[in-house]
């Protein structure tokens, strides 16, 4: 049997690359901060838990459901708004980009007692 040394090297040579091109994304993927899901409940007039907290650049999903009606999610110094929906769950991505508190409150009229349907988002380093 008869092979081409040439060949061979170049065959070699693309295995290295193709290996440390896997190894270079395998760390990539491995640095990159993985989403934290909350679950949040949302029903007259009030959030579970009314209290979040966070880390500063760590990515997490809100997965908001309401139990008995339309009720809103707002978190205006984050830049966030959703519907919530009775039945569905809403998600909501958010990557703190700074610490402090951030006050978050349902933004869809549910009756008297709506305004004090409120609660608290706390970001830290």
């Amino acid at each position: 049997m008869t092979f081409d040394r040439k060949a061979l090297r170049i065959v070699i040579a693309a295995a290295v690359v193709t290996l440390s091109s896997l190894g270079a994304y395998v760390a990539a993927q491995s640095a990159e901060p993985k989403e934290k899901v909350i679950k949040i409940t949302a029903k007259k007039f009030e959030y579970t838990p009314n209290e979040i907290t966070l880390k500063k650049g760590v990515p997490v999903v809100l997965e908001i459901t309401s139990l008995d009606r339309d009720h809103g999610f707002k978190v205006p110094e984050l830049g966030v708004r959703a519907d919530v929906k009775p039945g569905e769950t809403t998600r909501v991505r958010i990557v703190p980009d700074r610490t402090g508190r951030f006050e978050f409150r349902c933004d869809v009229f549910c009756g008297s007692g709506h305004e004090d349907m409120a609660g608290e988002i706390v970001v830290v380093d």
